[in-house]
């Protein structure tokens, strides 16, 4: 299958299986920079017991403020076997997680597969959480029915300008709305275990940008008209200007309190009713993983 690589709608069409290199970087290999136990996603995925994350490096994204910069656009990381990262599964269920979490997994979606077939007929039974930037091939996605629980999709921009100004991703908005209403046919909405955990479902993230308040606005509308209510949403108010973003004149600052609280306000405006908005902190940097092969 990585002979003519169309996995994202980059459509690369080159053989990685020959070590060609298409957008993403992503070889025939699995690269992984971080295998950790992770507290600080949302509640209902971490709380407790913690996500077992697996971060893979190399991204079909090229967003200039990337806070994992160094695994997605400088590809740190250690190029694994498949039958490694089924390992790897098994190894944090018996860690006790609350779930298998596949942090910007895209690029390697034909070795998931076979992984967590691998890892299911060796006794896996935890959810497995697909931790997407959504700028999927919607045929992507539905090749992981019946084997991802919960996917956790970003949806980052409204507006076309902004995707490719600060994402090189031409027609995003397109592209990530199709592939999460698709996400949303396989699982359907929130379920949740006696401890307040999810099982199943769909969560949409969508991260705050300063001085661009507007796109944020949009996105929530139109999750509000085209999403039912057990879908939840997650605001994130984390932003910090790192990477290429600290050269950006609209993007090389944190929000303020201004901003936060008129998204606050117009998701009070809209009805959102299920989900989460991140606390305005200060030390957001703090967060961010240290990315050192650790359980790889």
């Amino acid at each position: 299958m990585l002979d003519n690589c169309n996995l994202c709608v980059r459509n690369c069409n080159i053989n990685r299986a020959k070590g060609k290199i298409g957008f993403c970087k992503g070889t025939d290999k699995v690269k992984v920079a971080l295998v950790s136990t992770h507290n600080y996603e949302e509640p209902c995925i971490s709380e407790g017991n913690g996500s077992g994350t697996v971060f893979f490096s190399n991204c079909n994204l090229q967003c200039t403020y990337c806070q994992n910069y160094d695994i997605s656009q400088e590809g740190f990381g250690k190029e694994i076997t498949t039958k490694r990262l089924a390992d790897i599964f098994l190894e944090q269920q018996e860690k006790g997680v609350n779930n298998i979490n596949l942090v910007t997994p895209t690029m390697y979606v034909y070795q998931i597969i076979d992984a967590i077939k691998i890892a299911k007929k060796n006794g896996l039974t935890i959810p497995i959480v697909y931790n997407t930037n959504s700028y999927e091939n919607v045929e992507t996605i539905k090749m992981l029915e019946d084997l991802i629980d919960i996917y956790l999709p970003d949806l980052k921009y409204c507006s076309n300008i902004l995707s490719e100004k600060y994402s090189n991703a031409p027609n995003y908005f397109e592209v990530a709305t199709k592939a999460i209403i698709e996400m949303y046919k396989q699982v359907g909405g929130i379920q949740l275990d006696k401890n307040g955990i999810i099982t199943k479902g769909v969560i949409i993230r969508h991260l705050i940008l300063p001085n661009h308040i507007q796109n944020t606005k949009n996105i929530l509308k139109w999750i509000k008209e085209n999403m039912k209510d057990d879908v939840y949403v997650s605001i994130m108010a984390q932003y910090f200007p790192t990477y290429k973003a600290k050269n950006d004149k609209l993007l090389n600052r944190k929000i303020t309190k201004k901003e936060y609280k008129i998204v606050e306000n117009y998701i009070d405006e809209l009805g959102l009713k299920n989900g989460y908005m991140q606390d305005l902190g200060e030390h957001e940097e703090e967060y961010v993983p240290k990315f050192d092969l650790s359980n790889v």
